[in-house]
């Protein structure tokens, strides 16, 4: 647009906004992106892929576990019967007629006065009941020396673990390594996992340059791609790096051409300047759901359909832009994925303020902050500091953060105030 034509550009932007829902609250615009979201289709994974996937379907286990009884400790399998009265002073002797390493089995069965050497993990003889401990024992060859009662509850029983048949892992579990773990107990090589969206990342802006280049006046680094495609990554998508755009038009329109993705995430040009391109471009070739959300940092923040293919339009400070990302984008994502995760402004935890927090007069604003825990009085309570200046541009205090403290619309928080606090 022609530097010289200010009512014109103006004018559009009152155009623009015309039947376009803005200044959303953050809540509202991430149940919208979430209803937005469609689940993409399942695929098979090994076991060593699996991790950081998200389960398509319920997985059942194959095996009883443990598989028979089995032995919590290192020591003899025993009646109890036989051993109630052992003592330090009047000690039981035990016949020992076998022995069992893990991944073995007695073949026979007890009788009275006999014991069966066992190792933790391994399958109890029939006829016993109870392990005594090798610690509270003393072998003199075949005959073992009992110092105390032997342990019932040391026998744990079959199918203590897991049920054969039993849905253990549900549709929607992210598959952390305990979840993988579990899913190799119960027998599976191999599981169901939605398919990674893809995601085509997109920075803007004539100033960004790449890291490792001379530094001209004006320019700045391009720190939102890195922000941006580890946050992807850990959200578990699939990143594609498009080049970065120019502030034209046509230079937006041809990094945009013939991408192939679920999802277009870009950095810069959708607040209201007049090179806000993102913002006009998907205006003119797509449709806006939403432009604007009520919240601070990150109210610029743009989402719609370009070419039908949705599209987040992040700002370009990198602390609104990964604010933005945690907030909003994310819950997209987790839909796109099925995952049962809550969505990020539902994660929240009570703290106490040890700092002052400002307000956003009638935004929602979010503060980085790192949170400690304390235990007081018989509880755990947690307090939440400032990381330091909370300019959108100030990312080393984005370093420290680990929670995000929510300060309502028109209100201030004191230190000594209750807050609540969104996870990061």
């Amino acid at each position: 647009m022609p530097d010289d034509l200010p009512d014109v550009f103006l004018e559009r932007l009152q155009t623009q906004l015309q039947n376009v829902p803005n200044q959303l609250s953050p809540q509202v615009a991430a149940q919208m992106v979430r209803d937005t979201a469609t689940l993409l289709e399942p695929e098979t994974v090994f076991l060593s892929k699996a991790y950081g996937r998200v389960l398509a379907a319920d997985v059942a286990s194959l095996v009883d576990q443990p598989a028979r009884d089995n032995s919590a400790l290192d020591g003899y399998a025993c009646r109890l019967e036989d051993t109630r009265d052992a003592s330090q002073e009047t000690p039981v002797p035990l016949e020992l007629i076998g022995d069992v390493p893990a991944g073995s089995v007695f073949n026979g069965r007890l009788k009275a006065g006999q014991a069966v050497s066992i190792y933790t993990g391994a399958a109890v003889p029939e006829g016993a009941n109870a392990i005594i401990g090798i610690e509270h024992t003393r072998l003199e060859g075949h005959t073992v020396l009992v110092y105390q009662p032997a342990q019932p509850d040391a026998v744990r029983p079959k199918a203590q673990d897991l049920q054969k048949g039993v849905a253990f892992l549900k549709q929607g579990t992210p598959l952390t390594p305990a979840a993988v773990g579990l899913a190799a107990s119960m027998g599976h090589d191999r599981l169901p996992v939605v398919r990674r969206p893809k995601v085509g990342l997109l920075v803007t802006g004539n100033e960004v340059i790449a890291p490792g280049q001379a530094l001209a006046p004006g320019q700045l680094y391009d720190a939102n791609r890195y922000s941006l495609m580890g946050l992807l990554q850990q959200a578990g998508a699939e990143v594609e790096i498009l080049q970065t755009a120019r502030d034209t038009l046509t230079d937006l329109q041809t990094r945009l051409a013939n991408v192939d993705v679920d999802l277009i995430l870009t950095s810069g040009g959708v607040s209201m300047g007049k090179y806000d391109f993102v913002r006009d471009v998907v205006f003119e070739d797509g449709e806006v759901i939403f432009w604007k959300i009520a919240m601070r940092p990150g109210g610029p923040a743009l989402f719609g359909r370009y070419r039908g293919i949705p599209l987040f339009g992040l700002p370009g400070n990198p602390v609104s832009c990964m604010v933005v990302f945690a907030l909003i984008v994310k819950p997209f994502l987790l839909a796109c994925l099925g995952s049962n995760q809550p969505m990020p402004l539902d994660n929240t935890v009570k703290a106490i303020a040890e700092s002052d927090f400002a307000g956003a007069g009638f935004k929602v604003a979010f503060r980085r902050a790192h949170v400690r825990e304390s235990y007081q009085d018989g509880h755990i309570k947690r307090f939440a500091s400032s990381t330091g200046a909370q300019g959108s541009n100030i990312l080393t205090s984005m370093l420290a953060a680990d929670g995000l403290v929510v300060v309502p619309a028109y209100q201030n928080v004191s230190a000594g105030d209750e807050v609540d606090v969104v996870v990061l």
